[in-house]
């Protein structure tokens, strides 16, 4: 019994500095402006060019002058702009859902959230090897669209 009650109050001190990043990032300017990190991949679909940007946590938490939290788990930031081909006009509204093929067949999937231009969201990519990254948006015009890459940790 004591050993539960441990790993419970353990769980809940891990959660405080996580629940910090649930809150609302769209209204805030954390850093993230043209979003820094290198393209991973870039598609158009159905008139909307999707560019994917995929960097560590360290460099994603610098750039808002944050420390990464201890025990956190997640290694990468995925996060993606979407733009209209013809005007070149942000498109900030919608759902966006990535789903995360690891190396080893296991897979994480995330709602991305809305922040500043783009939408994103924290994965673990700690192990090496080929990721199948699978993206499924809806954005305001109501279309869904789909997209998918590889990325590779080296």
């Amino acid at each position: 019994m004591k050993k539960i009650t441990v790993l419970i109050a353990a769980l809940f001190a891990l959660a405080a500095p996580m629940a910090s990043f649930a809150m609302d990032h769209a209204s805030m300017d954390m850093g993230h402006g043209s979003h820094q990190g290198d393209v991973a991949h870039e598609e158009v679909v159905d008139g909307v060019k999707a560019t994917f940007k995929v960097m560590s946590m360290k460099e994603h938490l610098k750039a808002m002058k944050m420390e990464m939290p201890k025990g956190m788990k997640e290694t990468h930031h995925i996060a993606v702009e979407f733009k209209d081909v013809k005007s070149g006009k942000a498109l900030t509204e919608g759902e966006v859902k990535v789903k995360v093929q690891n190396p080893d067949k296991t897979d994480q999937t995330k709602d991305l959230m809305g922040m500043q231009g783009h939408f994103g969201a924290d994965f673990d990519l700690s192990k090496k090897g080929k990721y199948g990254v699978m993206c499924k948006f809806q954005l305001k015009d109501g279309k869904v669209r789909n997209a998918k890459f590889w990325y590779t940790v080296k």
